[in-house]
């Protein structure tokens, strides 16, 4: 079950008086914007312009946004003017508490998610800004070459196993069980390239992780939204999605060359971002299930499992 109130109108009418509270921004509409996997978002219309309104009530998730918005707040200061501009509130601070949740404005970008081979480049290019940007004192997380999120999953599915019997727990679990053999290699291979990586943590740079999937086309420009998981990490983060594909580390090494960036994507990294990511999104699916009752995203990412298979056959062959 969630643990916070139901989106009905009174809810709605209090985030917008709220806003208008802490923001002095009087909208006229509001609705849901349909952004994003953690939290909530609305699209918040006025008389002369539209905010983007994130409200992030997922409590392992907060701290993580919340230190994102000083970032968010450098980049645009510095020239960055493809990202979500922040709105500040009356007493000038980058986000506010909404009931249990975490609450940032943003300027609202008008545009359509689109990734496809075609979007890399420009993707590329613009991932080419931000890195020479980099600069330590950050409150935001940096990768650490290890195994923790395999041993992290296998502690919540453990967890699982001791909570008290449903049909759904049981369904989750079997889940788990048809790909036990499975799980113990890729957690096997994890360690092993962690121990690798571990022996060089040079070249780390501010990343995104998913700008291919935050990626906005509009009919002017493009925009690469969504820097909540904004983290110190080698550039394997931002390149394994697309790692299976040859032309795809071609180019990406071709744009860093291009940028004056010394750097070239390390086999050994990418294939530890693979098996890292793979136990990442599975822990991350079962903690919001055993907390919030999501099996649905559990579910679907067995089911549509081709994306991470791809991914874990390229690793497989490092």
């Amino acid at each position: 079950m969630t643990n916070h109130p139901e989106r009905n109108s009174e809810y709605m009418n209090s985030l917008k008086d709220f806003i208008h509270d802490k923001y002095n921004i009087h909208a006229t509409s509001i609705a849901p914007a349909k952004r994003g996997y953690y939290g909530e978002t609305w699209k918040l219309e006025t008389s002369d312009t539209n905010y983007f309104v994130k409200l992030d009530y997922f409590s392992r998730h907060q701290k993580i946004y919340q230190n994102s918005l000083p970032v968010v707040e450098y980049l645009c200061n510095n020239g960055i003017d493809f990202i979500s501009q922040i709105v500040k509130t009356r007493g000038g601070e980058l986000y506010t508490n909404f009931n249990l949740g975490v609450l940032g404005v943003f300027e609202w970008i008008e545009g359509e998610s689109i990734e496809t081979d075609e979007t890399k480049a420009p993707e590329y290019q613009m991932l080419c800004k931000i890195y020479p940007l980099t600069k330590q004192g950050f409150n935001i997380p940096t990768i650490e070459f290890s195994d923790a999120k395999a041993i992290l999953f296998y502690e919540k599915w453990e967890k699982l196993k001791n909570m008290q019997s449903s049909e759904v727990n049981r369904i989750v679990n079997s889940l788990f069980e048809s790909q036990r053999d499975k799980l113990f290699h890729c957690a096997g291979r994890l360690l092993h390239f962690a121990s690798i990586c571990q022996k060089d943590t040079s070249g780390f740079y501010l990343t995104h992780g998913d700008a291919g999937g935050n990626f906005f086309v509009s009919s002017k420009r493009n925009y690469i939204v969504d820097w909540d998981e904004v983290m110190y990490a080698p550039l394997e983060r931002d390149a394994w999605v697309m790692c299976c594909r040859i032309w795809a580390r071609k180019l990406f090494n071709d744009t860093l060359k291009d940028n004056n960036i010394k750097y070239k994507l390390r086999p050994e990294r990418l294939a530890f971002y693979c098996y890292h990511m793979y136990f990442l999104y599975l822990g991350e699916f079962l903690e919001d299930f055993m907390v919030h009752g999501m099996s649905q995203s559990l579910e679907e990412y067995f089911e549509d499992s081709y994306f991470m298979e791809e991914r874990i056959s390229y690793a497989n062959t490092v």
